[in-house]
């Protein structure tokens, strides 16, 4: 895909939607680093059901760590793993409360040294949190990235590295958001919306399609 293809995506997508971001419900950096690590194999609908009853009861790292593993799993026991995600919510805490003075770091380093972080979940906090220009690839990104041509990688780390090296700059704030929700609503997996999407025509893999 050429550069003037990727600008046009990219306006489109901005024209459609000003203003993009989680779908995830929080109200500070730490209420989005729990939440995130809480979605992993889980849908953000499932999320906020459970933050909705969680949050209002603990919302710092000292009150959720208060709650302990079993306490914590009784607003989480309806998201998928469950369990692991206490434990590594829980041990989270431990460490921001210890080495962080209980505040969300933002450094992908630092992120990725909390138990239940990963790339993903740190370029997701890195973004949405501090305002910096990451791209959190998951199976959306990595889709929509592939399929349409604006990024192909076999990886989700090369897809990274491809977005943040071809999507133009003015867009690198917001990609992250505007891919997902394009991947979560018109580009989904099994079979693509591709009569409502808005970038049909500038899509690489309705015209490899049609050949």
């Amino acid at each position: 895909m050429n550069k003037d293809k990727r600008q046009q995506i990219f306006e489109i997508l901005r024209t459609d939607n000003p203003n993009p971001t989680t779908e995830l419900e929080y109200s500070t950096p730490f209420e989005l680093l729990i939440a995130v690590i809480l979605s992993a194999q889980a849908t953000d609908v499932g999320v906020n059901k459970a933050t909705r009853k969680l949050y209002p009861v603990a919302n710092t790292p000292e009150s959720i760590y208060g709650l302990g593993e079993e306490g914590l799993k009784e607003y989480i026991k309806t998201i998928g793993l469950f369990n692991s995600k206490a434990a590594n919510v829980i041990k989270a805490c431990k460490m921001l409360i210890e080495k962080h003075d209980s505040e969300v770091p933002d450094t992908r380093e630092e992120l990725e040294a909390l138990p239940g972080v990963g790339r993903k979940t740190a370029n997701v906090v890195l973004n949405t949190a501090f305002n910096q220009p990451t791209m959190a690839v998951d199976t959306h990104i990595f889709r929509v990235s592939n399929r349409t041509g604006i990024a192909k990688g076999k990886d989700v780390v090369e897809v990274e590295k491809r977005l943040l090296k071809f999507v133009p700059k003015e867009f690198l704030m917001d990609a992250h958001h505007w891919l997902i929700l394009h991947g979560r609503y018109t580009c989904v997996a099994r079979k693509p919306r591709c009569g409502s999407c808005l970038i049909e025509e500038l899509c690489e893999f309705k015209q490899k399609t049609e050949v």
